[in-house]
């Protein structure tokens, strides 16, 4: 395949984002808080809230590492809600080692906090937000869907607030990613963590109506993060908040070694600036519910719900993330 080019310079696609406030929802794993940190890093992208969803972290402990990072950025104007800590349906979690890693994150040195999450959980929030239908916004899911879809099965008619949502999950056309690592045995080859952490919440958004944009493996297996990259980054850190990524990068060395650490997230936020990043095809998506193919995120016949990427330009990306974060 030939590379894909993107069309307009960082300044403008950041200067056009500005005039779209975003949304990030997020379960605050390591690959979030290298997207987060890309987003913040840039004073003129306007991130309205954060809200924590149920995944890797928990819901608790993940936004208070949120507020500490956006410490870190300067942001501290940002509000952060966290969400349930169960999914919609089912008992479906991240193993427990990397959730422990993801709460405490060891090894990453963040600022004590000047202020609490807020009181409001996550999905009254999106609820109280979304009402207001003259101030559409983006969103960025960079986990499971389970606060966003709470908030529609609640008040289905938020969905029209919704510009468009950034969806980071799913594998369509590649295998699933449970087994990677073998902390998790499973005979589910097909799904993506997120998605099937809650596949309920999943199908209640791809049928929302939405405008989405999917990000599934087939894209994020495009853009590995190597050894290579990890001390490329390392070598280049300045600003406090590359540091704090750095150390994330750190703590990932062994996944990273094992070939199984990918710019998930983080290619999810840069492609929410720059959508030439990202090679998309529209189709018709469905969720699967029930084992052994739970999460499975399928095409199937129909009018197409989703612009699904199938293809992402790993070189643009590394550029583009080490000089948002080379400052």
């Amino acid at each position: 395949m030939a590379p894909l080019r993107l069309v307009l310079p960082l300044c403008f696609a950041v200067a056009a984002l500005a005039q779209h406030p975003i949304l990030i929802d997020t379960d605050a794993g390591s690959d979030d808080l290298m997207a987060i940190a890309f987003l913040a890093s840039q004073p003129s992208v306007r991130i309205e809230a954060i809200t924590v969803v149920n995944g890797l972290a928990h819901p608790d402990a993940g936004a208070k590492n949120i507020v500490r990072l956006l410490e870190v950025a300067g942001r501290k104007d940002i509000p952060v809600f966290a969400g349930r800590s169960t999914p919609l349906q089912g008992k479906a979690e991240f193993p427990a080692e990397w959730r422990k890693t993801s709460d405490d994150l060891p090894g990453v040195t963040l600022p004590a906090s000047s202020r609490p999450p807020e009181s409001k959980p996550a999905a009254d929030y999106l609820i109280e937000r979304l009402r207001d239908q003259t101030h559409p916004l983006r969103i960025l899911a960079l986990g499971p869907l389970t606060n966003l879809a709470e908030a529609l099965k609640r008040e289905p008619a938020v969905a029209s607030a919704i510009e468009e949502l950034v969806i980071m999950g799913g594998a369509v056309r590649v295998p699933g990613n449970l087994g990677d690592g073998g902390a998790y045995k499973t005979n589910n080859t097909t799904a993506e963590w997120n998605l099937f952490i809650d596949p309920l919440a999943a199908r209640i958004v791809l049928r929302s109506g939405i405008p989405i944009r999917l990000i599934p493996l087939d894209a994020t297996n495009k853009v590995p993060v190597d050894l290579a990259f990890l001390t490329k980054f390392q070598s280049g850190v300045r600003s406090p908040l590359a540091r704090v990524v750095a150390q994330v990068l750190e703590t990932d060395r062994a996944f990273i070694q094992a070939g199984i650490f990918y710019a998930w997230d983080p290619l999810a936020a840069v492609a929410l600036l720059h959508p030439a990043v990202l090679k998309t095809s529209n189709i018709h998506i469905d969720i699967r519910q029930d084992p052994p193919e739970e999460g499975r995120t399928i095409q199937t016949p129909g009018r197409p719900n989703a612009r699904v990427a199938l293809d992402a330009d790993g070189a643009t990306w590394r550029k583009l993330f080490l000089e948002a974060l080379d400052k």
